[in-house]
């Protein structure tokens, strides 16, 4: 017979079926809030050599940048100056006088104000209050008109003139060229500079910054050394040299000498050579003057300038150079372009 099983025998219990398993939430990142957006942008400057376009960058900077000069054409590349508030951020750009070039020197320093004008969110025009309109202002006007950059008309100088000069100015202007601000200012005085930069920001677009906000330029120290011997030149030379004059900062060197005030310790120390170019044998004598007494001068200004920007010691070595024809030379505009 078969086996029959008793009602002692345990039986299999049905496995449970298994409870499906929630899926693992994915890591979510973190997003980075986005950066705000301020009233930031470029502007331009330009107008005739001599209308005070570096002294009115310094002025709204508020530091030296640009060397300024009473002689044409003082200024050959464009400069950037950058302001940063609470409003936002501005990246001034100071160019060369607008003139008709006649060197390769001269060539590129238009190239420069036609690249910026075509770049900018905003154009300054300057004009000096003290001159009469002429051909050169037309010529800037027609420069000025090729490109649909909106713009404002800064009247500069106005504390040396006659109100009702100015308003003269201001009639013919307004009718030569649709500015959105006319704005009589001094650079040098810092007249209406404050509304100029309140009307400056209103005007731009709304865009993140662009540098860091203890920034103040691009320009390098060689560029700012070589500046500064120039500017020293052409405060003591005769007007027909300064246009064939330049400075080529050759080395910087920064070392640390024994300090005699204090035993065991050092200071630092920097060494700036520098040639100057000229292109004729009579020109490297006049700036070298009688028993090199001009050259003398201009490195003791020019080195106190420096000591007082890097705020140590300084050395600088000055050599007068012959280079005929440089300012159509690419290889030495190169070479001076170089340095910025």
């Amino acid at each position: 017979m078969p086996r029959t099983v008793g009602k002692t025998t345990a039986t299999k219990k049905a496995a449970k079926p298994a409870k499906p398993r929630a899926p693992k939430k994915k890591a979510v990142a973190k997003k980075t809030p986005p950066k705000p957006l301020l009233r930031t942008g470029t502007v331009t400057l330009i107008g005739r050599p001599n209308t005070g376009k570096s002294t009115l960058l310094n002025a709204l900077i508020g530091q030296k940048l640009a060397i300024v000069s009473d002689r044409p054409q003082t200024t050959r590349v464009s400069i950037l100056g950058i302001k940063t508030t609470d409003k936002g951020q501005v990246i001034f750009i100071d160019n060369p006088g607008i003139h008709k070039p006649l060197h390769a020197l001269n060539k590129r320093m238009m190239n420069f104000v036609y690249s910026s004008l075509q770049t900018s969110d905003l154009v300054c025009l300057l004009v000096d209050a003290t001159q009469k309109f002429g051909h050169g202002d037309e010529f800037v006007l027609e420069t000025l008109k090729k490109v649909s950059t909106p713009a404002f008309l800064l009247i500069n100088k106005v504390d040396t003139v006659r109100k009702d000069k100015v308003l003269l100015l201001i009639d013919r202007y307004k009718d030569l060229f649709p500015f959105r601000e006319i704005i009589p200012v001094s650079a040098l005085k810092g007249d209406n500079l404050d509304v100029l930069e309140r009307l400056v920001f209103d005007a731009l677009p709304l865009a993140e910054k662009l540098f860091a906000d203890e920034d103040i330029s691009t320009q390098t120290e060689r560029f700012l050394f070589a500046e500064i011997v120039r500017e020293k030149i052409l405060a003591r030379v005769t007007e027909e040299l300064p246009f064939a004059t330049a400075v080529y900062v050759e080395a910087i060197e920064k070392k640390e000498q024994p300090d005699w005030k204090k035993e065991g310790e050092t200071r630092p120390l920097t060494h700036v050579r520098a040639s100057i170019f000229v292109e004729k044998d009579n020109h490297r004598k006049i700036v070298i003057g009688r028993r090199g007494s001009l050259i003398k001068m201009v490195g003791i200004e020019a080195r106190r300038e420096i000591e007082n920007y890097i705020g140590h010691k300084v050395y600088l070595d000055l050599h007068v150079k012959v280079r005929e024809r440089w300012r159509d030379s690419e290889d030495v505009l190169d070479l001076i372009e170089g340095q910025r």
